[in-house]
């Protein structure tokens, strides 16, 4: 009963009729058939993901257009096994282009956009990029949107459009190596030989700067408290912050200096006091 019940029920879909039977049917088939498209594209998702040959943008390219592709062609399977006519869905086919022209249009083109920051790996994973004064970690490119998680380990989500539209810079682009910059003060009278052997030794003892890659120590400015010095050193561990690396090395500045006699000048401010002349009576002006 319940089925003859469910065929008298029909919906007109542009010269075709279809019954509340079929569609009941075809919901059902292509529920089973995505659940069975998803486990298929989950095992091959694993075995692509631990492939170590591909890096892992185009490992997330693979595995993400594997599920895509797995979730078509199971609906195109599901529906005719049911008896759906596969040419039905040309009606709703013009309504769909208008709602993704018009509602849908920025979803779709974020999710377009991730389709192209993962093909043309302008933006990788573990990349160390700065948008809109954020800097922080590419953490996870979605589908609709990009994970960037600061060194204080917020974490930021980003349209992918926005990626593709907005300027990005990747500290990171060509390789993993990145410059750090340390400035001080000293005053007028310190030794600046002194200092700037002081800093590089400083610099070539922590573990986490680069020995193949020279430090530099340059005078920045002849401010009015003193000479402003830069330390510029090199890492190729951005990801791990360069606030601990900048505390390590004001740590070791500030113990060199003292050992060595350097100063640190502080803001000095000269305040002068004027106060009327007592005793004296001023000359008045003669009237004529």
């Amino acid at each position: 009963e319940i089925a003859s019940a469910l065929e008298d029920v029909a919906f007109p879909v542009g010269s075709k009729k279809v019954t509340l039977r079929l569609i009941v049917e075809a919901g059902l088939s292509a529920v089973i058939t995505i659940f069975i498209a998803l486990g298929v594209s989950g095992l091959i998702e694993v075995r692509v993901m631990k492939a170590e040959a591909l890096d892992v943008s185009s490992r997330v390219v693979i595995t993400k257009v594997t599920r895509a592709v797995a979730l078509a062609l199971s609906i195109l399977i599901a529906l005719p096994l049911v008896g759906f006519d596969l040419t039905m869905l040309s009606v709703f086919g013009g309504a769909l282009g208008v709602g993704l022209g018009l509602g849908l249009q920025k979803i779709a083109s974020n999710y377009i956009s991730g389709f192209i920051i993962l093909l043309d790996r302008s933006l990788r994973l573990g990349d160390l990029v700065t948008i809109d004064n954020r800097q922080g970690v590419i953490d996870s490119i979605k589908a609709r949107y990009t994970v960037i998680r600061s060194l204080d380990g917020t974490e930021a989500i980003v349209p992918n459009d926005t990626l593709i539209t907005s300027t990005v810079i990747n500290h990171t682009y060509t390789n993993d190596i990145v410059s750090v910059k340390t400035s001080v003060i000293i005053g007028y009278e310190s030794d600046l030989a002194l200092v700037r052997s002081l800093l590089l030794a400083i610099a070539s003892q922590h573990p986490r700067v680069l020995k193949d890659r020279e430090s530099a120590v340059l005078v920045k400015a002849l401010g009015d408290n003193g000479i402003e010095i830069e330390l510029n050193v090199w890492i190729n561990d951005a990801d791990q912050g360069q606030n601990p690396l900048k505390s390590d090395l004001f740590t070791e500045i500030l113990r060199a200096f003292r050992e060595n006699d350097i100063s640190i000048p502080f803001p000095r401010r000269d305040i002068r006091i004027t106060t009327p002349m007592t005793g004296i009576e001023a000359e008045k002006p003669t009237v004529a």
